[in-house]
């Protein structure tokens, strides 16, 4: 407890220092080594020596993209076609993610030594995740150079509020499992109160920020959605941990474990709660 509440220390002035007080320039940068970093710990899933291949073979495909897709053009409020096409491409792997943990133990044979699948799985986790933090990032910049950081900010906080409620409504209520094969101590009572606790926060911030109906609607219709979709993230990591026989994604994060450790909710989180918002709003 105490490593985590050291690294915690560390870690939560540093976030807020990188998303509102680096330019977008080096958020990306610093966004593109969170990618590195996990790309290399979702190797681990695959074999023991599989990590740095994964990451570097993430961060070769990582730079071809933004080639097609100019950071400039993000923050002028245009997103480019591969954008789109990496966004649903993830939405579609979040699709078969959650076939996957409903349908474990068994249905893991068809992917378990299948080291391409595990190759393709990562990238479609960690691809849509990184230019989901570039477009909130870049939410109306031309307009608001700090909306884009609140934007995010908020994301964060639901998915933080949820994991909150979560624990003390299942603390306090939890009896039926929701995949105890999967993960043990997650409660239906648990799901339905942090769904519940962050619904509330969209509320609240969609009433204080004064904005019109139909965006309200999208932002909270978007936010129950994100929500759902960080615990179908947390979910799959501790799917793939079970299946690869590991406790961490790594130990570069103390009394944490890995980068993915600490990421695993947002990585479905944001690209759910960024392709909801654009088509809803």
């Amino acid at each position: 407890m105490k490593q985590r509440i050291i690294t915690a220390s560390i870690l939560i002035p540093l976030a807020i220092g990188w998303l509102f007080y680096l330019p977008v320039e080096y958020f990306s940068l610093l966004a593109a080594l969170l990618f590195f970093l996990a790309g290399r710990e979702w190797g681990r899933f695959s074999s023991a020596t599989s990590g740095l291949f994964f990451a570097v073979s993430y961060l070769i495909i990582l730079m071809a993209s933004y080639y097609f897709a100019p950071l400039q053009s993000i923050l002028q409020g245009h997103i480019a076609p591969l954008v789109w096409c990496v966004m649903f491409v993830g939405v579609l792997w979040w699709g078969l993610a959650l076939i996957m943990i409903m349908r474990y133990p068994g249905y893991e044979a068809w992917w378990h030594n299948r080291p391409w699948l595990h190759w393709m799985f990562g990238l479609s986790t960690l691809l849509p995740f990184f230019w989901s933090l570039v477009l909130l990032r870049g939410y109306e910049f031309q307009h608001d150079a700090s909306a884009g950081s609140w934007a995010l900010l908020f994301v964060m906080s639901l998915v933080w509020v949820a994991d909150t409620g979560a624990y003390f409504t299942g603390r306090a209520f939890g009896s039926r499992k929701l995949l105890p094969a999967v993960s043990p101590n997650k409660t239906i009572e648990g799901l339905l109160g942090g769904v519940g606790a962050a619904t509330l926060l969209a509320v609240v911030v969609t009433i204080k920020s004064h904005t019109a109906m139909q965006q309200s609607i999208a932002i909270i219709v978007s936010s129950v959605l994100a929500v759902l979709a960080s615990v179908l993230g947390d979910l799959t990591e501790s799917l793939f941990k079970r299946v690869a026989g590991i406790k961490d994604s790594g130990s570069l994060l103390p009394g944490h474990g890995g980068v993915l450790d600490r990421i695993d909710s947002l990585t479905a989180a944001l690209p759910v709660f960024v392709i909801s918002y654009l088509l809803l709003s």
